[in-house]
């Protein structure tokens, strides 16, 4: 009896460990990287403002404007560029936007941030946008 009800414990803990692992997503800076230098550069080159290296920031500073949705000033929202929905108007001229179209926004957001996290001023390895 004892054996069985220590079987069953154990069991319970890993289903319960597995659908915690599960439900975690780990951002993947990489497909941040790309997209960002695919999409967010190759826009911000063709407008006055000029491509934004992420090591123009500190960390504190990229997440307060990931947190504060507010693209160019509050005109638009980081979020719109994130979107499958934006992805699909663009994929026809931006390989980046076809190639992770059906990524979960919620997904490809924290993929972004963290490739800005880690390329930030204060970050492991700030990054340029050349």
């Amino acid at each position: 009896m004892k054996k069985s009800l220590s079987l069953i414990a154990t069991a319970c803990a890993a289903l319960c460990l597995g659908a915690t692992a599960a439900s975690a997503y780990d951002a993947d800076w990489k497909r941040g990287r790309i997209y960002y230098r695919s999409v967010c550069t190759s826009c911000h080159a063709a407008e006055p403002v000029g491509s934004i290296a992420p090591s123009t920031r500190t960390k504190a500073e990229w997440a307060d404007y990931m947190k504060a949705d507010a693209h160019a000033k509050g005109k638009d929202k980081v979020s719109r560029f994130l979107s499958k929905a934006y992805r699909a108007e663009i994929k026809a001229s931006n390989k980046a936007a076809e190639k992770f179209a059906e990524v979960a926004d919620e997904d490809l957001t924290a993929d972004v941030a963290a490739f800005l996290m880690r390329g930030a001023k204060d970050g492991d390895e700030p990054a340029s946008c050349n």
